[in-house]
């Protein structure tokens, strides 16, 4: 198998980092699968997934340094993809991270390859996850909730997990995805 990139997307709540960290409890150490550690313009010790935090004007100067291959910006917050991963790919290893389907276009552009599963939930489950991390007022909730599905990508390079159910079925899934090669 080729170097590739798997971007994990889907709405917010969908349990994208969760599945990264079931994921990485249940691949071999020394398979050639690296999990991406994106820098995100929000402290580390902010929660959800584990990120190297800068300050905007940080963000800024390590994008204008080259450090990053594919940049965003969501919900007031700049991300960063570092070269790393992209280096990785072309050496022929298969790197996943935590995307966004807004950035999709550029990370097509960048990697060689790349693999993008959209991950579904049902929207009572989503809304009792948004609920229970407490990250958002309940209006901003109800946005989310009214954006879910919207911006699905398309293609043959895309993979549908619905992950509404225990993170194990969905995690299976990937690993199936991954150890089939696609």
């Amino acid at each position: 198998m080729g170097g590739k990139l798997i971007v994990i997307v889907g709405p917010s709540g969908a349990g994208k980092d969760t599945l990264i960290d079931w994921l990485r409890g249940h691949v071999d150490p020394a398979s050639p699968i690296q999990f991406v550690r994106r820098t995100i313009t929000r402290p580390a010790e902010s929660g959800g997934e584990t990120h190297d935090g800068v300050s905007p004007a940080g963000f800024e100067r390590l994008k204008a340094d080259g450090a990053f291959c594919v940049t965003w910006q969501a919900h007031g917050l700049s991300y960063g993809v570092p070269v790393s991963a992209l280096e990785a790919v072309c050496a022929g290893n298969v790197a996943v991270v935590n995307g966004s389907r807004h950035a999709l276009d550029a990370i097509r552009e960048v990697f060689p390859a790349v693999h993008i599963v959209w991950l579904t939930v049902d929207s009572t489950e989503l809304a009792r996850r948004l609920v229970l991390r407490g990250r958002e007022s309940e209006d901003e909730i109800a946005q989310r909730l009214a954006r879910g599905g919207n911006g699905m990508p398309q293609g043959p390079d895309v993979t549908v997990i619905d992950n509404s159910g225990p993170v194990e079925h969905a995690g299976a899934a990937l690993l199936r995805l991954i150890e089939d090669g696609w």
